[in-house]
């Protein structure tokens, strides 16, 4: 099967998976209160299929970008009766219930997801284990500017004490252009650095220029067709020198060989406790010289369920915060609109999980779709689930209703954001996915 189909059938069947959980979450709960529920309809536009069980119209439609739940008397521009099972007859606090469902219903799923995934097969870098200390510096990267060295352990960032390299990650990617106040246990004495990551990539997110100390550099990919892979390196092999160099981190490789280029390299490998010696050649690929190989090593777990449940738990509200944090930033203007993926980012991803071993990458990344899609229904733009609850709240607090004149102007107005919010994005996907484009990103 085919890179472009394997992605296209894991982004349909993950995003219409999500779609589907978070409708029926508005659905189940307008039954239970007694509202007439119309359409539950995945898609917008035309139908296309469907069939009519009841009173409800079981729908897929021609567009496929979301999905929504059509409730009796749920638009305040259409005529309003005294029927009980309208949606607008019922209670505030009814109305809330049901439009809080859909989010619920998606955060639950990821938190069912990642319990699951924890329980069966948990993956993660090895170095989130280990404290956070520098392996390697850049040259000429933020980090280098700033003075950080080799062997220095980050104690704090961001007002985070004893942080995780994964929480430094975050903090780092979350900072492009901006302060990140760190302090590093230098040889038993503490030292405040402030660091300015770069904005890297075509997401623009913040690069400071270190790396996590390893303690041995293992080849954990090889490329086919590159040098490494011609020279007879394998997967498994420990990388102790180049040229004659310890090699503390990958990316002291990758800075080396910027000065090299096409010269070939000496490595010493340790494989099945035998040390061999090979020669490499360089070649030019996208810019960089490389020899096609790459050095993650990962970690592999499995939990008891009440331990699996409290992890989810803590990762979905640790991800939750970041996703607000990310909003917050945007409306800054601290962190680019670049960031954002959108549908055809979102199936390359799922494309890849789906070609990984085994079923665990595809629900791991199907519970951060869910989060993201549960936590961007809650904010409180009109037309979304988030609106709706704001003009609730709204609503209680005044206690009347507000002019259903203010609400046609704030819902039409609320339209035209999310399409042009939907065209960037799109957009934005366009120009990082097909070859040369990126770099006419304003």
């Amino acid at each position: 099967m085919s890179d472009f189909l394997t992605s296209l059938i894991a982004v349909v069947a993950v995003l219409g998976f999500m779609i589907l959980i978070h409708e029926f979450g508005h659905y189940a709960v307008a039954k239970w209160l007694g509202v007439r529920v119309e359409q539950f309809a995945i898609g917008f536009g035309t139908r296309l299929i469907g069939f009519r069980k009841g009173e409800t119209d079981y729908r897929i439609n021609a567009i496929p970008l979301g999905g929504y739940v059509k409730m009796s008397g749920e638009n305040p521009m259409d005529q309003r009766t005294d029927d009980p099972r309208e949606f607008l007859n019922h209670s505030r606090w009814h109305r809330f219930l049901i439009a809080i469902a859909g989010p619920a219903m998606n955060i639950l799923l990821a938190i069912i997801l990642l319990t699951t995934v924890y329980m069966v097969h948990y993956e993660y870098p090895a170095v989130y284990d280990q404290a956070p200390v520098i392996g390697w510096v850049i040259k000429d990267t933020a980090a280098a500017k700033a003075g950080l060295q080799p062997g220095d352990r980050i104690t704090r960032v961001d007002g985070v004490q004893n942080p995780t390299w994964e929480q430094v990650e975050l903090k780092e990617a979350l900072s492009p252009g901006q302060q990140l106040d760190l302090q590093v246990d230098r040889d038993g004495k503490l030292i405040d650095k402030t660091v300015v990551p770069e904005p890297a990539g075509v997401d623009q997110i913040g690069f400071a220029g270190w790396t996590p100390k390893e303690q041995t550099v293992v080849i954990t990919d090889l490329v086919e067709g590159m040098p490494a892979e011609k020279a007879g390196l394998k997967e498994g092999d420990k990388i102790l020198t180049m040229d004659g160099k310890p090699v503390p981190a990958l990316a002291f490789m990758i800075e080396a060989l910027k000065v090299s280029k096409d010269k070939p390299i000496t490595l010493t490998v340790l494989r099945e406790g035998q040390e061999k010696t090979v020669t490499v050649q360089p070649v030019l690929y996208d810019k960089s010289y490389r020899i096609g190989i790459g050095s993650m090593q990962m970690k592999v777990k499995t939990m008891p369920f009440a331990d699996a449940f409290k992890l989810s738990l803590h990762e979905n509200r640790q991800n939750a915060l970041l996703i607000l944090e990310l909003v917050k930033k945007m409306a800054q203007r601290k962190i680019s609109m670049k960031s954002i993926e959108g549908p055809i980012r979102i199936g390359q991803a799922a494309g890849e999980a789906a070609r990984r071993k085994g079923w665990t990458p595809l629900m791991s990344l199907t519970a951060a779709i869910s989060l993201n899609l549960g936590i961007f229904n809650l904010l409180p733009i009109p037309i979304l689930d988030g609106g709706v609850i704001l003009f609730l709240l709204i609503e209680g607090i005044m206690r009347r209703d507000i002019s259903l004149n203010i609400k046609e102007r704030v819902y039409q107005a609320a339209f035209v954001f999310l399409v042009l919010f939907a065209v960037m994005v799109i957009y934005n996907d366009l120009m990082k996915t097909i070859p040369g484009l990126a770099d006419k990103l304003p």
